[in-house]
């Protein structure tokens, strides 16, 4: 049993993604209470926030804006409080799709070509053709993602996706089997699999009970399956990732590991993918959260060294 602390639970907090968080929160509260440790829970509204003095260790289940961009991350460095999950820049750049993106290019890590779209009435660019992929460049759980089958879609598209952020990635829509790679600790856990049961793995599919199937470990060959878990592996290295987070990739037909984003704070609700693959791994629910919170431990002593 690991030492008894006195740990804040960051969740909620101001972002579109806040009813995930809450839900990733009360999970991981509940966890470690079951494990002996004593709880407190933080609703970050807005800034005007504080710890409560005792705090040892903060985890982090919030997610998207400011909980998930680095901004409460270097609050907490200010602080001096060890917290779970990355770093204040690496935070940043995975929260950006496009500084991810670039990252992985400059690792030669493969990620699809693309372009940043700032106004609705631009049009779709030379050399682009349906199927296309628009994203809000900082915005997470499929928030704004809007997808172009017909060219006849596209205004109509992009003033969707600019309701969630001033700039829009462009990407040619990616045909193949939708993965993601957890990361804990340096190592790539098992593959899963992903298969929504109608359409798209948008944020309906996403949140809704029943509608996607999960597969873990994913029924690829070993060949597959180490080519994704390396390049997952290498993508969250690319961004300055560490402790743990989530990678997501297309398998493409030919066997091809497509990255489309990296996450730094991953959903954390019992059903969520990470703890999925955890378990694949061996890891209960309550095992992985310890383990996070370990993490951010060590870390903080071997600073104080």
């Amino acid at each position: 049993m690991s030492a008894r602390l006195n740990i804040t639970v960051m969740l909620g907090g101001p972002s579109k993604e806040r009813e995930v968080s809450l839900r990733s929160g009360a999970a991981v509260a509940a966890a470690l209470r079951s494990l002996g440790h004593v709880v407190y829970e933080l609703d970050p509204q807005d800034h005007n926030w504080s710890l409560p003095p005792q705090t040892d260790a903060v985890f982090l289940a919030l997610h998207g804006t400011y909980g998930e961009d680095g901004t409460v991350q270097q609050r907490l460095e200010d602080l001096g409080i060890p917290y779970t999950g990355c770093s204040p820049e690496a935070s940043r750049v995975a929260f950006d799709k496009v500084l991810t993106k670039r990252r992985c290019l400059d690792a030669r890590l493969p990620t699809a070509r693309f372009e940043v779209l700032t106004s609705a009435s631009s049009r779709c660019p030379v050399g682009w053709h349906p199927p296309l992929v628009l994203k809000p460049v900082r915005q997470g759980s499929s928030v704004g993602l809007r997808f172009v089958e017909r060219i006849e879609e596209w205004p109509k598209a992009l003033a969707e996706a600019l309701r969630y952020d001033t700039e829009i990635l462009l990407e040619p829509k990616i045909l193949g089997r939708e993965t993601t790679v957890g990361i804990l600790d340096g190592e790539a856990l098992p593959v899963v699999e992903i298969r929504p049961k109608k359409g798209t793995y948008d944020y309906q599919n996403k949140y809704t009970v029943g509608a996607t199937e999960y597969l873990c470990p994913a029924p690829f060959d070993s060949g597959i399956t180490a080519k994704v878990q390396e390049v997952g592996l290498g993508a969250f290295r690319a961004i300055g990732g560490r402790d743990y987070g989530r990678v997501d990739i297309i398998v493409q037909p030919n066997g091809e590991a497509m990255i489309l984003e990296v996450n730094t704070l991953p959903g954390m609700t019992e059903t969520s993918l990470l703890p999925k693959a955890a378990a694949a791994k061996g890891l209960s629910y309550g095992e992985l959260c310890q383990k996070m919170v370990d993490l951010a431990q060590e870390r903080a002593a071997q600073m104080r060294r």
